[in-house]
């Protein structure tokens, strides 16, 4: 899967428009980075990478990057 699909996930899990993160993106800085769209991403990296987020690991992201890195 590229990254640009990656980043296409997230942002579906957001509920943003496609094509408005980057790799570089703070998440702090993103509106709809509450915890309803942590939620979303929980469920997202469990259905889709097998990944199981803990509120730690969240709480670690600071850019869509940090996201990235976990996406197997």
């Amino acid at each position: 899967m590229t990254t640009q699909k990656k980043i296409a996930l997230i942002e579906e899990a957001l509920e943003i428009d496609e094509g408005t993160l980057q790799e570089d993106t703070v998440l702090d800085d993103v509106d709809e980075y509450t915890s309803m769209a942590k939620l979303s991403l929980i469920v997202m990296m469990d259905d889709e990478f097998g990944v199981k987020l803990t509120g730690e690991m969240i709480k670690g992201f600071k850019t869509v990057a940090d996201i990235l890195a976990i996406m197997n």
